[in-house]
């Protein structure tokens, strides 16, 4: 439910608030002050990116395996639709063969 003011950056700006953050030894919240930028969203970028190279906590999941797990999501979801569906194709059938 984002404003429709959000503002969407590049993710070459991204990468490069990412970068200062970890060369310049300031704090999150200091870096995106001097980037006019919302501290809690560098802290996302910033989480992301520890976790995409292995760095971050233990169980947080890699862009890649975000992507699979959507992925997985979506299918488990259509496939239990299509159970659905068939049970409900057998049990017409069945009383169809009843008459």
């Amino acid at each position: 439910m984002g404003s429709k003011y959000t503002k969407r950056y590049t993710e070459e700006f991204k990468r490069d608030a990412i970068a200062l953050v970890d060369s310049s030894g300031k704090t999150v919240t200091a870096v995106a002050r001097e980037l006019g930028i919302s501290s809690e969203s560098l802290r996302g970028w910033y989480r992301k990116a520890k976790a995409d190279r292995s760095e971050g906590t233990p169980g947080e999941l890699s862009s890649p395996e975000r992507e699979e797990l959507k992925r997985l999501r979506r299918e488990n979801r259509e496939q239990q639709q299509t159970i659905e569906i068939l049970k409900k194709a057998t049990a017409f059938f069945v009383k169809e063969n009843d008459r």
